[in-house]
């Protein structure tokens, strides 16, 4: 061990040669600027377990139809959401494990093993020859795939803390464009044999296997990250007990990393307890977690709704859109929000803080949200642009109040707990997303049906109860619910 062996004052840094989060911490420090490199880990990682997740949703109902579990053609949706929720529940049970795994062994191991769980579980899956082995392969795939928790506490570990709102930023718009190029990559390399003929025959992998195109394209994407993450740095502090000056022994754990003073100060017994206090008694980790699974809530259950919308007859109140148009619109606002993010954010961040620009995402979005059913009134290229600029700024507002959230939930815990944390808040997350998606169905499969009420007639009633969601979120960013941490261990640790 090479560490210092000079007394040991407050305020000293001290790194040591065996930890890899010493090594790490000791480069941050002696480099000015933004993380590239580590930035791009972030992207990368998680891009990759965002693609498989939705990659599957333009092709599954022909999936399930191909499969013949479905005795009639109105049972496909009904056998299509089992296996759609089967990757949610899987991730929903496991996340806190592997949170737990994270801050034990480090954030690399979990990350590389899921990505290398990507590689096998999504290719499985497009090989599958029944209804079961689809629920199976997606159920491991979201089971052993943990790194989403891992990843969020990682963006914040590796670089200074005025560059952490990029990081952890980061992660929110990785997984929003990965939810959607996933299904780009899902509609268009499906049944190429179909799509395709004079490239791949019906004799051919791909003839057999009509959906097995894009899970490989996802995969081999995944193949490319995993040997990347061979240079990929560890974060985690990994002491072992050292004697102090006065002979005593000290254990250096998570709570005391190379970047804090080690030595006795005013604040060390505080931070001694902080360290040892129950996630689940640690109110300001979740407050947060609890506003940022509503607010799931809200964003997936608006994933769900808006192409029934868009797509839905003129006379039914939607807009009649093509899925092809409703790609676009994605697109537009994958790419938007990407540029936004890297520019925008950082700066709005650190005029409003996150609570703060939270509450403004919030308050913006309700009237937003309500615009929407007035749309139908107009058509044409008025009509496109206006969409997509609406889906731009709702995709802006939505991901700044998450990653808000992402941020106070970095601030309220300790490196060594962040990983269990983010564990905690995938897997509340993930039920939060399991239900969504068929309330909102529910919704507005009711909604169709009362056109000609006098109040909330048709898609009006569906998009308030979007926004009925919204308002609740917002009022729990107040006090005394919602409480910032009285610590701030991003700095700290």
């Amino acid at each position: 061990m090479a560490e210092n062996k000079e007394p040991l004052m407050p305020g000293r840094k001290v790194y040591f040669d065996d930890c890899p989060g010493c090594r790490l911490q000791q480069h941050i420090d002696s480099h000015d600027g933004i993380p590239y490199i580590e930035f791009l880990y972030v992207w990368i990682v998680t891009l990759c377990t965002a693609l498989p997740i939705s990659s599957l949703f333009p092709f599954l109902y022909f999936m399930i139809r191909d499969l013949h579990i479905a005795k009639r053609e109105e049972d496909i949706g009904f056998y299509a959401g089992f296996v759609g929720a089967s990757f949610m529940l899987g991730r929903s049970l496991t996340s806190i494990l592997w949170g737990l795994v994270a801050d034990r062994y480090g954030r690399k191991p979990v990350i590389v093993f899921g990505i290398i769980s990507v590689i096998i579980f999504n290719t499985l899956f497009g090989f599958s020859t029944s209804y079961w082995m689809a629920i199976t392969t997606r159920f491991l795939l979201g089971a052993l795939n943990g790194l989403l928790g891992p990843i969020k506490a990682y963006a914040a570990e590796v670089c200074r803390p005025e560059y952490q709102a990029v990081g952890v930023s980061l992660v929110s718009t990785a997984w929003g464009i990965g939810l959607v190029v996933g299904p780009a990559l899902g509609g268009f390399f499906a049944q190429p044999a179909e799509n395709f003929p004079k490239i791949f025959s019906k004799e051919s992998l791909f003839g057999r296997f009509p959906y097995l195109l894009p899970c490989l394209v996802i995969s081999v994407f995944a193949v490319g990250v995993a040997i990347a993450c061979i240079w990929l740095p560890e974060t985690l502090h990994m002491h072992k007990e050292i004697k102090t000056g006065d002979g005593t022994n000290e254990a250096l754990e998570a709570c005391s990393n190379g970047s804090d003073s080690i030595g006795h100060n005013e604040n060390s017994e505080g931070r001694g307890s902080a360290c040892k206090e129950s996630l689940l008694k640690n109110w300001p980790l979740m407050s947060s977690i609890i506003v940022y699974c509503v607010f799931s809530l809200y964003d997936m259950a608006f994933t769900e709704i808006f192409p029934l919308w868009a797509e839905s007859d003129r006379k039914f109140g939607g807009l009649k859109y093509s899925s092809q148009d409703v790609g676009v619109i994605l697109a537009v606002s994958g790419f938007g929000l990407l540029v936004f993010q890297l520019s925008l954010y950082p700066l709005l961040e650190k005029t409003f803080g996150p609570i703060g620009l939270s509450r403004i995402g919030a308050v913006l979005t309700i009237p937003l949200i309500t615009s929407f059913p007035f749309m139908a009134m107009l058509s044409g290229a008025v009509l496109f642009v206006l969409v997509n600029c609406a889906s731009l700024l709702k995709n802006i507002l939505s991901v700044s109040i998450i990653t808000g959230m992402f941020i106070l939930q970095n601030k309220a815990v300790p490196q060594h707990q962040r990983g269990a944390a983010s564990g905690i808040a995938v897997a509340s997350q993930s039920l939060f997303k399991a239900v969504a998606p068929a309330c909102a169905g529910v919704v507005f499969s009711w909604a169709q049906r009362r056109q000609h009420s006098s109040f909330l007639p048709g898609d009006h009633m569906v998009f308030f109860f979007v926004n009925v969601i919204v308002f609740i979120g917002f009022l729990l960013t107040f006090r005394p619910f919602l409480v910032p941490p009285s610590i701030d261990y991003t700095i700290i640790t």
